[in-house]
């Protein structure tokens, strides 16, 4: 009882066929497939597709990458620096065919490895913590479209509160007061779990609205009528009937709420309630460069393009993934 699978708009009219020749077939395209061919026709899109696929692949194999062409992101190069001013010897910031992005002041770290290995911490928190999100904001969401009522406004109501929390000001309190060991985990372990529950538990408000104002759409639906007359329990509505046509909105808020996930954890990297050091983090290494930015720009300036580029990526390929979805709502 779910809606058309296919849309019978985009086939192709019959062509007349020439005597003898046998007639084509009408082939029934279904949404995700005309998706997919409106998406490939922005190279945009493609182009950040293209470039968070390398993101994730670079994530994934960082250590092969760092063993290939760099050095152990945690390994002192001390012999790299001026001796005198702590600042790398060579120029440019100790870029070398040893060194691609060169060393860190004072300590003389690879930064090319710790750029690569900062793109798990980014990636993990970001994708766990939409994961957490989108969870927590598909089922709350359709939970209060679909039943209304009381449920409805006890739901919205602390959408509303969650909304107008200040998320930042409580991690920062959080993290200040959790002991070093919870849960199992220890040091930045336990530092990247609580920020993927925190950034997890405050951003599902924004999807669960979204979700709940389609449900209100949805549940009006015909075949949503249909289903109930035919004797359809509530929770077969739920996720059979209402859930398939909920995935296209649900995708498309998460491929753009990730770059801002990755904003959030370098902030807090930033502001010294991320992983803890020596643990490679994006943000954490900006933290680092401020002191020497002045005698060695680049060491501020490689951090800083890695998430321009990372968050550049994601939303333009969100954006051609929402036109894609939603031709209506098109450019």
């Amino acid at each position: 009882m779910t809606a058309p699978l296919h849309d019978t708009t985009a086939a192709e009219p019959a062509a007349v066929a020439a005597p003898g020749v046998p007639l084509k077939a009408i082939e029934g395209r279904s949404p995700w497939r005309i998706a997919w061919l409106r998406l490939k026709r922005d190279k945009v899109a493609l182009a950040g597709g293209v470039v968070v696929l390398l993101l994730i692949l670079v994530a994934l194999f960082a250590p092969l990458i760092v063993k290939a062409f760099g050095h152990p992101p945690e390994e002192l190069h001390e012999d790299m620096l001026d001796p005198l001013l702590g600042l790398p010897a060579g120029d440019w910031g100790g870029i070398s065919s040893d060194f691609l992005l060169g060393v860190e002041p004072v300590n003389g770290r690879d930064v090319f490895s710790r750029i690569v290995y900062g793109a798990r911490i980014s990636l993990l928190v970001a994708f766990l913590s939409a994961f957490v999100a989108v969870t927590l904001g598909t089922f709350f969401g359709i939970i209060a479209g679909y039943f209304g009522g009381w449920i409805d406004a006890a739901i919205s109501r602390v959408m509303d509160l969650l909304l107008a929390f200040p998320q930042l000001l409580f991690i920062i309190a959080l993290i200040s007061v959790i002991p070093g060991k919870l849960w199992g985990f220890e040091g930045s372990g336990l530092r990247i779990a609580v920020l993927v529950l925190v950034i997890g538990f405050f951003g599902w408000p924004y999807i669960g609205r979204i979700v709940r104002g389609q449900t209100l759409s949805l549940r009006e639906r015909e075949y949503v009528e249909a289903a109930r007359s035919l004797g359809a329990g509530r929770m077969y509505i739920l996720f059979r009937e209402l859930l398939p046509n909920l995935v296209a909105p649900i995708t498309v808020y998460s491929t753009l709420m990730i770059p801002t996930n990755v904003l959030t954890e370098a902030a807090l990297s930033f502001l010294g309630v991320g992983v803890k050091p020596p643990t490679p983090s994006w943000g954490e290494t900006l933290s680092t460069a401020v002191r020497t930015y002045e005698d060695d720009p680049l060491f501020m300036i490689f951090p800083g393009v890695a998430i321009f580029i990372t968050v550049l990526a994601f939303n333009l390929f969100g954006d051609g993934v929402r036109d894609a979805l939603d031709p209506k709502g098109s450019r």
